[in-house]
């Protein structure tokens, strides 16, 4: 029985590069909550490629207080297609958590979105389907 290559490239990135710093960070100081919430929007997948919104580096933060959490996202780009798909998933999967009543979203421009932002595990996932990273 072969393993699912998607998954076995996703367990154990092949890059060697360290998580982002920016994510490192988010989640350092997220408490337990946080982290959690963390963990949903990595079900989250972009649209348009095969990984997370978090694997993609679009969520540069989240806090969560009394029922509201509220996310600071980006997108790859300004005419971003997909922007729309992206925020109702987001929002959706959010409210999916049994104590989260509201949902807030900034738009983040500044810094921009590079392909630095994507975490090794989003590069390995689009390696294996072909995308050069």
């Amino acid at each position: 029985m072969s393993k699912d290559p998607i998954s076995a490239a996703t367990a154990a990135p092949t890059s060697s590069r360290p998580s982002p710093p920016w994510l490192t960070e988010a989640r350092a100081r997220a408490t337990p909550d946080e982290q959690r919430l963390w963990a949903a929007l990595e079900e989250v997948e972009d649209p348009e490629w095969p990984i997370s919104v978090v694997d993609m580096g679009l969520i540069y933060g989240l806090q969560f207080r009394n029922g509201r959490v509220h996310i600071h996202l980006t997108f790859t780009a300004m005419g971003c297609p997909c922007m729309e798909f992206i925020i109702d998933d987001v929002r959706q999967r959010m409210l999916q958590e049994a104590d989260v009543t509201e949902v807030s979203l900034d738009i983040v421009w500044d810094p921009p979105w590079t392909r630095q932002r994507l975490t090794p595990k989003g590069m390995a996932r689009l390696r294996q389907w072909g995308i050069s990273v």
